[in-house]
């Protein structure tokens, strides 16, 4: 009995060591990984982080995102989703990107046109007429060729993902010209093309937290702000200012960025099913956007604002012209212009 014990002993410790040699090494990606019963194929667990909520029509794409992983690689990768800053500021994303520690970001083209200046081509004043055209820009070549040049910073640009396009809301009066915003005060995201633009017009761009517009709108402290329909209903900001012009004056994308790192530690099999997954989730993402951008616009218009949709741009030519004849230096955002115009 005695050495029926220790054969089997024997047995187990050179079935736990061969276990672990067909396992493989630690993986050393942020995406968890190990293999499957048959030894041959990995499975992934992709980190996604966001800046947006649940609610959010970028996270609800990442979500679409996990599910097509997982439908298209028979379960083998899925993805764990982290909104609202939970892995940290846009800034600290793109450093876990760099070094491999997290797996995909969807981040603002405002931050990411910091890290890359072709990406301001998307914020030109009046380029795109509505959220379809803007969307359909994403697969031209030059939108690609953005993408491309963030791969000297060890980050690839897998898609762009839209919330809308910019509009005005005022607490009290619609803007039909350049005089109607002289001398107001408006939230803006703090982008260099963005306070260009608004500091051409005679406006106070005035940057703070969206969580500080609504009481801000309220008390007067700003006259306004510019942003897209999905931010305004979330933020309920329709309850505190009366006039919404529909001026559609810059397009507002995510860059959805994964980590080169990790990106190269896949097969090519594997690096083929995560870039149709993701392409079929943002196709999906996109018709959502556009979703969303007519249902918020009839809710807005049950809820009595007044929307002016039938915004003339004439008046507004002269500061679109010197903003295009500045950024177009740089030779992307040139040819971006020229392809979209």
């Amino acid at each position: 009995m005695k050495k029926q014990n220790v054969f089997l002993g024997v047995l187990t410790v050179s079935l736990s060591l061969f276990l672990m040699a067909c396992g493989g090494s630690e993986n050393t990606n942020s995406a968890s990984s190990e293999a499957n019963v048959g030894g041959s194929e990995q499975s992934y667990t992709f980190r996604v982080s966001l800046v947006t909520p649940l609610s959010h029509g970028w996270t609800v794409t990442a979500e679409k995102f996990n599910e097509e992983l997982q439908s298209r690689s028979s379960g083998r990768m899925s993805a764990e989703i982290y909104p609202s800053e939970q892995l940290g500021s846009e800034a600290d994303m793109v450093q876990q990107l760099e070094l491999g520690t997290l797996d995909f970001g969807f981040l603002t083209n405002a931050y990411m046109s910091t890290r890359s200046e072709s990406l301001n081509g998307w914020f030109m004043p009046f380029l795109f007429k509505n959220l379809k055209d803007a969307s359909q820009a994403r697969n031209s070549e030059v939108a690609k060729q953005m993408l491309t040049e963030l791969e000297s910073q060890g980050l690839i640009g897998m898609d762009f993902i839209f919330a809308g396009n910019r509009h005005v809301l005022m607490k009290d009066g619609a803007i039909e010209s350049p005089e109607d915003l002289a001398g107001k005060k408006l939230r803006i995201i703090g982008n260099p093309v963005m306070q260009d633009f608004w500091t051409g017009l005679g406006v106070s761009p005035t940057p703070m937290p969206l969580v500080e517009v609504y009481s801000s709108i309220q008390t007067g402290i700003i006259d306004g702000i510019e942003i897209d329909l999905d931010a305004l209903v979330s933020l309920n900001l329709h309850e505190i200012a009366d006039d919404l012009t529909l001026t559609n004056q810059m397009a507002f994308p995510s860059v959805i960025i994964m980590s080169q790192k990790v990106h190269d530690s896949l097969s090519p099999e594997d690096q083929a099913i995560v870039k149709e997954a993701l392409h079929a989730a943002v196709e999906w993402g996109v018709e959502d956007a556009i979703k969303r951008e007519e249902e918020n616009l009839k809710f807005l218009q049950e809820q009595g604002l007044n929307i002016v949709d039938d915004f003339d741009i004439t008046p507004f030519k002269e500061i679109q012209d010197e903003i295009y004849t500045k950024y177009s230096t740089n030779s992307l955002i040139s040819e971006f212009i020229e392809a979209n115009q």
